[in-house]
C-alpha cells in the first residue's frame, strides 16, 4: 500500500471505502493538525502556482479557500469574521484589482 502521511479532506477514507480499498487512518491532535493544515496550504499554493489552465487554477483556489476557512477555524475565526477582516482591509487599504506594483517609497 502506498504511504501518503498527509491531510486529506473528511470524506477522502469513506470514497476509498467505497471503492473496496483498504485505508489507515489517524486523528490529529491540535498541534499536529495547525502544522498539517500549513503544510496542506503550501502544497495547494504550490499546484495552483503550477496551475496551466484557468479552471485548474480556480479548483486549486478552491482548495487554498477550505484550507484557509480551516486555518481560521484553529485560530477562533469563523469564514463570516475572516471575510469580514477581509472586507474590514479592502476598505481600509484597498483591494488588489487596480495592478499596483509599488517600485519605491519613502519610510
Amino acid at each position: 500500500m502506498p504511504i501518503y502521511n498527509k491531510l486529506v479532506r473528511d470524506r477522502i477514507p469513506d470514497i476509498i471505502g467505497a471503492q473496496g480499498k483498504r485505508y489507515t487512518t489517524k486523528t490529529l491532535n491540535p498541534d499536529e493538525y495547525i502544522a498539517e493544515l500549513r503544510k496542506k496550504l503550501q502544497e495547494e499554493h504550490h499546484e495552483y502556482i503550477t496551475a496551466e489552465q484557468d479552471r485548474e487554477a480556480v479548483a486549486e483556489l478552491a482548495d487554498m479557500l477550505e484550507v484557509i476557512y480551516a486555518l481560521a477555524s484553529v485560530h477562533g475565526a469563523t469564514e463570516q469574521d475572516l471575510n469580514r477582516v477581509r472586507d474590514e482591509k479592502a476598505q481600509q487599504r484597498g483591494k488588489f484589482q487596480e495592478r499596483i506594483l509599488l517600485i519605491e517609497a519613502e519610510m
